[in-house]
């Protein structure tokens, strides 16, 4: 079974989640300092394995944008083209807390009670996911479908050995894994929010399937001196 396997097994996808971004600040798109270390540290440790990748995809906000290029120039590959493609992009919180909340002011949350946050944040999850609110810009099921669908793009044309790069978020790298495990939504929200910044999961991509070999690796932030650098937000 595993030689015949191997023989379909064409290329593999690391998975990566943004750096630590700006959570509480009016713009949270954008990477902080511990976000933008995070990433050179993961490009540092990708060279290290003597990784190359073939291709670079990253969704179209900042803070993706902006840890593809740090991981990059981690692995001293800074003039690597970085392509970008918008289904992979994160689901809007903005607008899903407003939604569940009937507007009202999420930062103010985030900033006030912090637990209390979360929990509201989840509940609103749940909501979305069983089409309860109005106002959202995609329903659930559009929001899978077009990381689905990205992920597609992304290894169009890969060839055997190939290792491909693509930069996303907590929640769609969440909803993408769930997928692929045919796990319950439940599973999705819980995936999106354990999912550390810069952690990657690694896809084995074959011939019309795409399989989990690992989820939600730091090896670049386990070591003791960095342990702190290890973020969720």
């Amino acid at each position: 079974m595993l030689a015949r396997d191997a023989r379909h097994i064409v290329a593999t996808l690391f998975l990566v989640r943004h750096g630590q971004a700006s959570f509480g600040a009016a713009n949270y798109d954008c990477l902080s300092d511990v976000g933008r270390q995070q990433a050179r540290w993961l490009g540092e440790y990708f060279r290290d394995r003597g990784i190359s990748f073939r291709r670079v995809i990253a969704g179209t906000l900042v803070r993706q944008q902006d840890t593809a290029t740090g991981i990059l120039a981690g692995m001293g590959a800074a003039d690597t083209v970085v392509a970008s493609h918008a289904g992979l992009n994160e689901y809007d919180g903005e607008a899903l807390y407003r939604s569940f909340t009937q507007g009202a002011d999420h930062r103010a949350h985030q900033n006030g009670d912090y637990q209390d946050y979360w929990r509201t944040f989840r509940a609103a999850f749940a909501a979305w996911t069983q089409d309860k609110l109005t106002g959202m810009p995609e329903t659930w099921s559009e929001f899978g479908a077009r990381m689905q669908a990205a992920l597609t793009h992304a290894t169009e044309g890969a060839a055997r050995e190939d290792a491909l790069l693509v930069v996303s978020s907590g929640g769609a790298i969440g909803r993408a894994v769930a997928d692929l495990l045919g796990a319950p939504t439940q599973t999705a929200i819980e995936l999106n929010l354990q999912f550390r910044n810069t952690g990657f999961c690694e896809l084995i991509v074959g011939r019309d399937t795409q399989r989990l070999l690992s989820f939600n690796n730091v090896p670049h932030l386990e070591r003791a001196e960095r342990r702190d650098a290890i973020t969720f937000a």
